[in-house]
């Protein structure tokens, strides 16, 4: 299979809609950490019916945002799916020239940030079971800086360039049969102008 786009931008309304939905979010997030799954393993990790993933599953290809994989087993009947991208961008600037566009872009990133949340606060109700070393390295800071529009942006390529590296090198080492100690980890970086 030829190298997969880094990040698919969204720009129309229509695949944003498509993603914009609280479970095919959650699919989508499921499929980029497993890189290649069946609806039947989905279901199992979200707690849902396999049909209705199933459903969910091809209104996300329909859009160009997931699309089949090849077989990983030898049972013809089951269907594999893998992100169609190593992630998606969705920016601001592509949704401002209509009001029903920028609504709906403003609906899906509440719902995304929603979701990220959600993703904190279980880490919060299960840091006992992660252990002293995965609590001392798990970053929680805030910082508040005095910056431009530009610097905040520069900022914010910047930091998405640091986490690609890491990423990079986390997926290089585990190719590499470098598997110990290694855990699914979310990154999520926030920068947004606020007074007081």
């Amino acid at each position: 299979m030829a190298s997969k786009e880094r990040d698919l931008p969204i720009t129309d309304l229509g695949t944003l809609k498509a993603l914009a939905h609280p479970l095919r979010m959650k699919l989508y997030r499921c499929l980029v950490v497993a890189r290649v799954a069946t609806a039947s393993q989905l279901a199992d990790q979200i707690d849902e019916a396999v049909s209705l993933v199933s459903y969910h599953l091809r209104k996300l290809a329909e859009h160009g945002l997931i699309e089949e994989a090849e077989p990983q087993s030898a049972d013809g009947r089951e269907r594999w799916w893998q992100p169609a991208s190593d992630g998606v961008s969705i920016r601001d600037k592509d949704f401002r020239d209509a009001p029903e566009r920028a609504a709906a872009h403003l609906s899906a990133t509440r719902l995304f940030h929603e979701q990220r949340a959600d993703m904190y606060r279980r880490y919060l109700d299960e840091r006992p079971t992660w252990g002293p070393e995965w609590n001392s390295a798990a970053p929680d800071n805030e910082a508040l800086l005095r910056l431009t529009p530009a610097e905040l942006a520069e900022l914010g390529e910047e930091l998405l360039a640091l986490a690609k590296k890491y990423d990079e090198k986390g997926r290089a080492a585990e190719a590499a049969g470098d598997t110990e100690g290694r855990e699914n980890v979310a990154l999520h970086v926030y920068g947004f102008p606020f007074r007081i």
